[in-house]
């Protein structure tokens, strides 16, 4: 049997029930998405640990939707899950959802009922909310709580059959008020919704809650290892009671690990749907987003995000991980994958007045200076080019070394120009810089050395683009709520000019613009609307802006 080389507390555990034969040295674990949003990047941590767990001591990894809430749930989101997975490369063994055991459920439901175990209380929320106690005051029983058990199962059967409305009856275990434990004090099993399932349709007025659901969900699939986060350590003694009181044999071991939080982001689903549903964001798939499917159309690739999972580890403490670590592993693999272009995000055109009118040149540039294999592409250059707005400045200020009336620089790979003339318009807006360039400087060994290197497109030979750039989705490291939403974290640039050998049949090729950072091609534009997204900067800058 394999062994994982990244070992943690968890692979540790795993090695002593196989050393003990515990499970007769079976390893099977599962990813249970609620199909009721979009994964994020913290799903991705859970995906990445439970299938490549199981991948290596050769065992078994299932998907199963836990569906038990069709007021929140649809195809659209199972169908979501299922590609993110697979787009990250893994493949599950067996596809289930919890609704394919809802008349176990039940039957197990009847079982508690009939050995007094479970109870049907018609008590309001608020009134269940004040009777369970505090986490230093006990609990309070239910009026119901010591109902008949032939009208429990009687009033249940009832429930089932849509005789209720909602809110009127709940199914409640019967364990403890006065436990230490919150969950143990008689927690809601099932309730009533009447709300059509997307897999069962209208067979199921009543639905089974989370905690009943998954640990038995566990046992029936014959999962041996219960991976989950730590939000979920408090409630094992729960699983661990309703699996003895069933009598089913398979008792799945629960590991609880740290959730991620990664800064500037929320990771609460009921917060981005928020987002999504209030118009802060395009959608579940709007780059800024910290989904997958965001972070896919943002650029990031699979590979990039299971570093980043592998680099934070495995730990039993919750903690808040940088963006820049995660911008940092793409950025890595970029630099070495990427090919080089220029764009030019704010265009200020340049008339070149000694540059022969209608003639142009090539110019060989490396297509990756990190890749020896990947040869030269051409660039062309003529009388008229775009340079970035913020490639000059009419007042130079001290050590500014790039363009500036009477300041040579080199255009990058081309030749050296001087600035000669700045041609503004009648509200005193610059819309054009007259230059003139120095012949000799086509040899960087000729020519006068300069300090400033500036990136350019030619103006006849460029494609035109909207480029969005993407900053942080909040501007509090730690947001709580939507009131630190970062306005600024979408900058549209809407007559960026590209230089001309992107290929805009592919829509996977990431690119590093040369001095202004990498990018990919939106995945719903057009070659009528062609959109590139950013992906991440050169460099960290967030870092030196925090110090």
């Amino acid at each position: 049997m394999n062994k994982p080389t990244n070992k943690n507390f968890i692979t540790n555990i795993i090695d002593n029930d196989n050393n003990t034969n515990k499970f007769s040295g079976r390893v099977q674990t599962r990813f249970p998405p609620e199909p009721n949003g979009y994964l994020h990047i913290g799903h991705a941590k859970s995906i990445c640990l439970n299938f490549e767990i199981s991948k290596s001591y050769n065992g078994k990894c299932n998907l199963r939707f836990d569906d038990t809430n069709p007021e929140k749930e649809n195809v659209e989101f199972i169908e979501s899950i299922k590609k993110d997975i697979e787009w990250l490369g893994y493949q599950w063994d067996e596809m289930h959802f919890a609704s394919d055991y809802f008349n176990n459920l039940y039957n197990y439901a009847l079982k508690l009922i009939s050995e007094g175990y479970a109870y049907i209380d018609s008590s309001s929320p608020d009134e269940i909310k004040r009777e369970r106690g505090t986490l230093t005051e006990p609990g309070i029983n239910s009026k119901d709580r010591d109902r008949a058990i032939e009208e429990n199962l009687k009033i249940f059967e009832e429930m089932k059959n849509g005789k209720h409305e909602d809110g009127k009856y709940i199914l409640r275990l019967k364990i403890d008020m006065s436990s230490p434990n919150i969950n143990m004090r008689d927690p809601i099993i099932y309730r009533i919704k009447n709300f059509k399932h997307h897999k069962t349709g209208n067979d199921w007025c009543i639905y089974p809650m989370y905690d009943f659901t998954h640990c038995i969900s566990d046992a029936i699939e014959n999962v041996t290892h219960s991976l989950c986060t730590l939000e979920f350590e408090d409630h094992r003694e729960l699983y661990d009671w309703i699996i003895k009181k069933i009598g089913h044999v398979n008792k799945p071991q629960q590991i609880e690990f740290a959730r991620l939080a990664l800064e500037h982001n929320l990771m609460s689903k009921r917060k981005l749907s928020q987002l999504v549903e209030e118009k802060y964001v395009s959608g579940w798939d709007d780059p800024r987003m910290p989904t997958i499917s965001g972070m896919r159309r943002r650029g990031f690739t699979p590979n990039s995000i299971k570093d980043f999972c592998s680099r934070i580890g495995i730990t039993k403490k919750n903690s808040s991980i940088e963006m820049g670590v995660l911008e940092n592993t793409i950025r890595e693999e970029l630099n070495l994958t990427a090919r080089r272009i220029m764009g030019v995000l704010d265009p200020l055109k340049i008339t070149i007045t000694n540059y022969p009118e209608n003639d142009s040149e090539e110019i060989f540039a490396s297509n990756n200076p990190n890749k020896d294999n990947e040869g030269k592409r051409g660039i062309t250059i003529s009388k008229h080019i775009f340079i970035d707005k913020n490639d000059f400045m009419e007042i130079p200020e001290k050590k500014y070394f790039r363009l500036a009336p009477g300041k040579e620089v080199r255009l990058r790979h081309a030749f050296n120009i001087v600035c000669n003339n700045i041609v503004k318009d009648n509200s005193g807006n610059i819309i054009e810089l007259e230059c003139t360039f120095d012949p000799v400087s086509r040899d960087m060994s000729k020519g006068n050395k300069v300090k400033g290197m500036i990136h350019w497109v030619d103006a006849n030979n460029c494609v035109d683009a909207t480029v969005n750039i993407y900053d942080r989705l909040f501007s509090d490291p730690n947001p709580l709520n939507l009131k630190s939403f970062n306005k600024k974290s979408l900058i549209v640039k809407k007559n960026a000019k590209i230089e001309k050998n992107v290929n805009l049949n592919n829509y996977e090729e990431r690119y590093q613009f040369e001095r202004v950072g990498y990018f990919i091609r939106d995945n719903k534009s057009s070659n009528k609307n062609i959109v590139y997204n950013k992906i991440v900067s050169l460099k960290d800058s967030w870092k030196k802006i925090s110090k």
